[in-house]
């Protein structure tokens, strides 16, 4: 008897145990920084997850492999940790978390503000041609020990093109193909073949990552816009009446196109592609484009242009001026009116206007200055990535050869 009660009280106790598979694990370590060392890869376009179930190699997992303490946080609550994010390098360490926390920064909505400056891209790219051994550095501003260097090997046999550089993806044209380049990982997206002579293309940009379900590529040439919806294997084209676009923003779930004369106009993707003139009213004595062409920049719920007045002055020579307008939609027409400061904003102009503009709150945070517009630094040996300009400032002479590309 004492035998089978020994037996019964361990079958007990083995009973009690509550099963390994159910254990909780701890949350995975977040991802490092991607090595500087990258090889090139075919890259197809993933899919959003559509649970918020999370694991550390990225992929979704399934209900029997066991649950997480993060997998129930929600999407409110992720959004307010990408808010308090203080540099591009944290950033990608918490979208390299696992799939579920990537889709959630894709989502991540305008009412809250990035509060880190962006990398600083210094591509190896002659006159908007592709070097045959294309090579790029990326500079974090709050983090300048941890700059990149990628290198991939030639796109492609034929001549190449730099359309711009958007979402995170250099963008390229041959005279057949668009080439899409992540700017960290080196991975190639190719688009389906052009239906036009791509080496008239001469600006390009995604209006959403890859992984949006809503994500297009828009391209743009001297008489036509161009247009591919990820996913899909053919291209709208719709033809463009007047000047080309120079620069594309979004603001407000819009996408605001600044043609070379200065007009203003809504470009519309759905349902069909179509493109619309804003009127605007300029304040008397506004005179900008002069020597360089101005910039668009989304800063919170303001749109913004920004230009560089040269003026001569004895003690500078030749410095500029940034004058800043927002667009007031309070009246119809809109309006644009100056300001004065930027409060507690930094803005980032790109001398290629290909390039994205970018707005940072609270500069303070990572070490920036607020009132301040940061431009990429002349010189190429210079460890400093951006120059910092007070509005209002004059604008060293050696600092504006930002003629428009």
């Amino acid at each position: 008897m004492a035998g089978g009660s020994s037996r019964r009280r361990r079958r007990s106790r083995l009973r009690a145990r509550p099963p390994q598979a159910d254990e909780p694990s701890p949350p995975p370590p977040v991802a490092a920084p991607a090595p500087a060392s990258l090889g090139i890869r075919e890259s197809a376009v993933e899919e959003g997850p559509s649970k918020r179930t999370c694991d550390a190699s990225g992929s979704t997992s399934s209900p029997s492999s066991g649950s997480h303490a993060w997998d129930n946080l929600l999407d409110s609550m992720l959004h307010q940790i990408i808010a308090l994010i203080s540099s591009f390098h944290d950033f990608l360490a918490f979208t390299g978390t696992c799939r579920s926390w990537r889709a959630v920064a894709s989502s991540f909505p305008s009412v809250y503000t990035f509060t880190f400056p962006p990398l600083h891209l210094k591509p190896d790219i002659s006159h908007g041609i592709l070097n045959s051994n294309p090579k790029w550095k990326l500079v974090d501003p709050a983090k300048k020990a941890l700059s990149l260097r990628c290198s991939v090997p030639r796109i492609t046999p034929c001549r190449t093109r730099y359309l711009g550089c958007s979402n995170g993806y250099l963008i390229f044209s041959d005279r057949e193909h668009c080439h899409l380049v992540d700017v960290y990982t080196g991975a190639k997206v190719k688009p389906p073949k052009l239906q036009s002579d791509g080496n008239s293309l001469i600006y390009g940009l995604l209006v959403a990552p890859l992984s949006s379900p809503n994500s297009h590529l828009i391209l743009f040439s001297k008489t036509s816009i161009l247009q591919w919806q990820v996913g899909t294997n053919s291209w709208t084209e719709y033809p463009l009446v007047g000047e080309p676009i120079l620069q594309v923003v979004f603001f407000k779930g819009q996408v605001f196109a600044m043609d070379f004369v200065q007009r203003l106009h809504t470009i519309h993707i759905v349902p069909q592609l179509s493109i619309q003139e804003v009127a605007v009213v300029w304040e008397e004595g506004m005179l900008v484009g002069l020597h360089s062409k101005p910039w668009l920049v989304v800063c919170g719920d303001m749109l913004l242009l920004v230009d560089l007045s040269v003026s001569m002055d004895l003690l500078f020579g030749f410095p500029g001026t940034f004058q800043i307008f927002r667009l007031d939609f309070s009246d119809e027409p809109a309006k644009w009116v100056k300001m004065q400061k930027l409060d507690n904003w930094a803005l980032f102009l790109a001398n290629d206007r290909r390039t994205s503009t970018f707005s940072c709150m609270n500069p303070e945070r990572w070490g920036g200055k607020s009132n301040y517009i940061y431009v990429p630094t002349a010189s190429e040996d210079d460890d400093e990535p951006w120059t910092a300009i007070k509005v209002g400032q004059p604008v060293p002479s050696s600092t504006h050869p930002m003629a428009p590309q």
